[in-house]
């Protein structure tokens, strides 16, 4: 992704769940870095909030509130950056929740599961098959935030943890599908991360029930996700894990 060039032909990256936390971290590092953005999520005032950010960057930001679990929305979503931008050079699916901790599987509400898995999965391919024309292209980037509980079992949140399971096979199968057309597919997997997250089902988010000194910060993530975004083709990080670099230390 080239961010010398004009306005006009400024690279374009689209985020899912930019209203806070990876995601808004994510679209003020593509801002920063010189590249228009689009930003959706559920949450419009949040939003607005966080495109304003961008565009004091001096790059153009659109927020276009969508719930990534409507198949529609989401093509909505990508049909309304084409008309605005003429062009997507990247998309983040990082939409996501988890499910209230510690709860036994035969107590754990339905709604929760069915939640998780609309929003984690459903939302997930939705918007991979919503910009993947587009990504073609432009030789885009695809970038999934996965996470460390992707690849390690998680007895406390056995749903999340599943989901990213699920996005982790479905994240590499997509790479050996589209690679090939010159999309460069990426999944990071970030250790946990002191944000907003866990506020739908939880009594306490992130931000509480972690310990900061413990955990990554968003911008560590937005880092990691815009560096991906950014190799020149042919050239594409597989799988990024990103941890501390005391993570070994706790087991």
């Amino acid at each position: 992704m080239d961010s010398s060039s004009n306005t006009s032909a400024r690279d374009v990256a689209l985020i899912t769940g930019a209203s806070s936390g990876i995601g808004a971290a994510t679209a003020r590092r593509f801002a920063a870095s010189g590249a228009n953005v689009v930003l959706a999520a559920r949450d419009e005032a949040a939003l607005m909030s966080v495109a304003d950010d961008c565009r004091a960057a001096g790059v153009d930001a659109a927020a276009v509130p969508t719930d990534v679990t409507d198949a529609d929305a989401v093509t909505a979503l990508v049909d309304a950056t084409v008309e605005r931008f003429g062009r997507l050079d990247a998309a983040v699916v990082n939409a996501g929740i988890g499910e209230r901790r510690d709860v036994p599987i035969d107590e754990l509400p339905i709604e929760q599961f069915e939640r998780v898995t609309a929003t984690n999965v459903h939302g997930a391919y939705y918007t991979t098959r919503a910009v993947l024309s587009e990504l073609r292209s432009t030789d885009g980037s695809l970038v999934f935030v996965g996470s460390y509980k992707g690849k390690h079992p998680s007895t406390s949140t056995p749903v999340y943890a599943a989901s990213k399971w699920w996005l982790r096979g479905f994240a590499l199968s997509v790479a050996g599908r589209v690679g090939p057309d010159g999309v460069g597919v990426t999944l990071v997997n970030p250790s946990g991360v002191t944000t907003e997250f866990g506020s739908e089902f939880r009594d306490r988010s992130n931000w509480d029930a972690l310990d900061d000194d413990a955990t990554l910060d968003p911008s560590d993530v937005a880092a990691a996700v815009t560096y991906a975004a950014r190799r020149d083709p042919p050239t594409t990080v597989t799988e990024l894990d990103l941890n501390r670099r005391d993570i070994y230390e706790r087991f």
